[in-house]
């Protein structure tokens, strides 16, 4: 594919230094003494998966993680189950997969963590095969604005959650998807298709500790199923669906294997890891991509479409997706989060991405 890029030259500037917003939990400039480099961009074109130096994009992203990195204390490691409380806060990993299936990694591209949220992309996808165009009566396609965990805006709106991508949403997307799978279990079926999407046997894993976790402090995504099912939107049983959601949300991967993936939402829904198709529609990437991009990062969505300018997904457990259509797509990786529990240091490293490289959709 054909897709407009921007290069870059570096000069040095005895200038700015990025550092993190106390208030937003984003990459803000300021006076500093230390000398960095302005980026000079001019056009190019990108018309195949060997003329661009990705490796040195990674290598040098990784570079201003470290410099910056004694400004992330104002992180904060997921605590709300004692599982995630538990992962080393000074840990940082980085991998883009081409379209030609090159992964270039940075930093502890190898390392595995728990994808959390992450999951509900691949869970979304492999609903709207089953079901179609149907779960949209069940699920909207709005931001929140509201805690991705909130019960008030699903009361008010008679039991449909706002969207797939917030908790309500995500427990009904995988409620169509145990339903649909009649023998199967629903989380085998999920694990299938993620390694089906990546081409890995190994790579990707359940955490049984995180997912007794989740099921052991799980109250709250209780009441938002048994409140769905009250409308009629949980369908069946509602205690089966929220086992397949606590392991789904405690499969665990590294940004290299998340990166390839997710790769099939870069091309079209074809897989070109193996050329097969990973979806019977075009439309449901298209639809998917939207999402990611509206809602993938619950209320602080619209900031990181501003500074990133990419469809993304974040996890409470550090990690995002963000997706580049007919180039690639990048996992990043780092534990701690902002107040909206999106990774600061992953969510700085991918506005670095898009501006170094000029990959974003706009």
């Amino acid at each position: 594919p054909t897709h407009k890029m921007r290069s870059f030259s570096l000069a040095p500037v005895a200038f700015v230094a990025p550092r993190l917003s106390s208030d937003y939990g984003h990459s803000t400039l300021r006076e500093s003494n230390h000398e960095i480099f302005e980026l000079k961009e001019s056009p190019v074109v990108v018309r195949n998966c060997s003329n661009f130096d990705w490796q040195s994009v990674l290598d040098g992203i990784v570079e201003t993680i470290d410099d910056v990195s004694p400004h992330l204390t104002e992180g904060k490691v997921a605590d709300y189950i004692p599982a995630l409380a538990q992962v080393k806060p000074d840990q940082f990993g980085i991998a883009f997969t081409d379209l030609c299936g090159n992964t270039f990694k940075a930093g502890a591209a190898d390392e595995p963590f728990s994808i959390q949220s992450i999951s509900k992309v691949f869970a979304l996808v492999l609903a709207l095969d089953m079901e179609g165009e149907a779960l949209w009566k069940r699920v909207g396609r709005e931001p929140s604005g509201s805690a991705f965990n909130s019960i008030v805006q699903l009361e008010s709106e008679c039991g449909r959650p706002r969207n797939p991508l917030i908790n309500a949403g995500a427990i009904a997307v995988t409620n169509t998807i145990v339903e649909h799978c009649g023998e199967e279990d629903g989380i085998d079926r999920i694990v299938r298709f993620l390694k089906e999407c990546a081409q890995e046997k190994d790579g990707i894993r359940l955490d049984e500790n995180v997912a007794e976790s989740e099921d052991a402090y799980g109250d709250r995504n209780r009441a938002l199923a048994y409140f769905m099912r009250s409308y009629g939107v949980i369908q069946g049983d509602v205690l089966s669906t929220l086992a397949c959601y606590f392991r789904q949300c405690a499969l665990e991967m590294s940004v290299a294997t998340l990166s390839r993936a997710g790769l099939f939402l870069a091309a079209d829904g074809k897989n070109p890891l193996n050329g097969n198709a990973v979806v019977t529609s075009q439309n449901h990437v298209e639809r998917v991509n939207s999402i990611m991009l509206l809602c993938g990062h619950y209320d602080m969505s619209g900031d990181f479409a501003f500074r990133v300018g990419l469809a993304g997904k974040s996890g409470v457990g550090g990690g995002i997706l963000a997706v580049v259509p007919g180039i690639g797509t990048i996992a990043v990786w780092s534990p701690p989060l902002n107040k909206a529990g999106n990774s600061l240091a992953g969510t700085l490293a991918l506005e670095l991405f898009s501006k170094r490289t000029g990959v974003n959709l706009f």
